[in-house]
């Protein structure tokens, strides 16, 4: 079991499990990682640089934003087990900040979100921060500006979930999400306990790595015996995957997920846009992507259990279809466009008018 064990000195007592302090509350945590990032066990050990606590990104704040030596922005969220959102909010809350991020340029980044940030810290510019930072010599100052603008534009950065303890839904949709977007975004799930020995306090920080193949042969060994595989989506033009993905989903499920398919399938017909879908071990999204470009305004989700979600991203509608923004926040709530949004009728005939729109097709 892991955690602290402690010798109580004598022999009788022996070795005994510790038993971590609880945090009085998530601010107690936050400032813990904010002030020490370094203490967050990231695989390869970037030396991250906090470039702000409580960031406005676009539906709602990000708890720290911080970037690696590399220019690669970390967006960090922290949560106590015993917070509602700590089971499953906090996965779309991490995700509608990156939407939000992905396409900003640094310019923007610098003077529209982190200016205050910045320059509270004394600083006029990211790059001066992370020089600050630098104690390796591990930033190239001649690229830097120029590799974090690229992270921005193809949406790759590091998500990272801090708590104090993490339900077994957590992890296995942190473990899902990093399975099937290895090509971009990295998701890592920490659990943060803090314990008390001999009058000093001693942080424990654990990285949680589900082993989703393992827990899958455990519930059932019949299911997909070759787990020796990378779960990496495997990508179609068109729906005929995706259906084929959803054709075991029964009931309200199957109702829902037939009704997207149906109108993605109707928002295909419209010019420049093409249908994508992508299909793994443990879920399938379709896409209706935007020619030029190649990007979405939604992805239409199913994972293994037959669930169905649509995930809306905002800063694509900010740059195809601003004008749509308004119309569908009215069916949903203000500053939610950028994250899951609801599937009703309403929704999908405003989505269709954002499609239109994005398609320069006048109604």
């Amino acid at each position: 079991m892991a955690g602290i064990w402690i010798h109580s000195g004598t022999d009788e007592a022996g070795w005994t499990l510790g038993a971590p302090h609880p945090f009085p509350n998530e601010q107690t945590l936050h400032e813990l990682i904010a002030e020490n990032p370094q203490i967050l066990p990231l695989a390869g050990s970037p030396q991250l640089t906090v470039l702000g606590s409580e960031v406005y990104l676009g539906a709602g704040s990000a708890d720290i934003l911080a970037v690696e030596p590399s220019g690669r922005p970390v967006v960090i969220e922290v949560k106590l087990a015993k917070n509602p959102e700590a089971r499953r909010a906090i996965v779309a809350q991490v995700l509608a900040y990156a939407a939000f991020l992905q396409g900003l340029t640094v310019e923007n980044l610098e003077q529209m979100i982190l200016q205050t940030h910045l320059s509270k810290a004394g600083y006029g510019s990211i790059l001066e921060a992370v020089q600050a930072n630098d104690q390796e010599g591990a930033v190239d100052e001649s690229s830097f500006t120029s590799s974090l603008q690229e992270f921005l534009d193809r949406g790759d950065f590091r998500l990272v979930l801090v708590l104090d303890d993490a339900s077994y839904t957590l992890e296995r949709i942190v473990a899902y999400l990093d399975n099937i977007t290895i090509q971009a975004l990295t998701i890592n799930l920490i659990t943060m306990s803090v314990y008390e020995v001999n009058g000093t306090q001693v942080a424990l920080p654990q990285p949680v790595m589900l082993d989703l193949n393992a827990t899958r042969t455990q519930a059932d060994p019949s299911r997909h015996k070759s787990t020796a595989r990378k779960q990496k989506r495997v990508q179609s033009e068109g729906s005929d995957a995706f259906r084929r993905w959803i054709a075991d989903a029964s009931g309200e499920d199957r109702e829902t997920l037939d009704k997207l398919v149906e109108w993605a399938e109707e928002t295909a017909k419209l010019p420049n846009i093409y249908l994508i879908s992508a299909v793994g071990v443990d879920g399938a999204t379709l896409m209706p992507k935007i020619w030029p470009g190649k990007v979405t305004m939604v992805q239409i989700g199913s994972n293994r259990d037959g669930g169905s979600y649509l995930f809306s991203f905002r800063t694509v509608f900010q740059k195809r279809a601003p004008k749509s923004i308004g119309l569908i926040e009215k069916e949903i709530a203000p500053d939610k466009v950028g994250g899951l949004i609801p599937i009703t009728d309403e929704v999908l005939e405003t989505l269709t008018a954002a499609y239109r729109e994005a398609a320069g097709v006048d109604d």
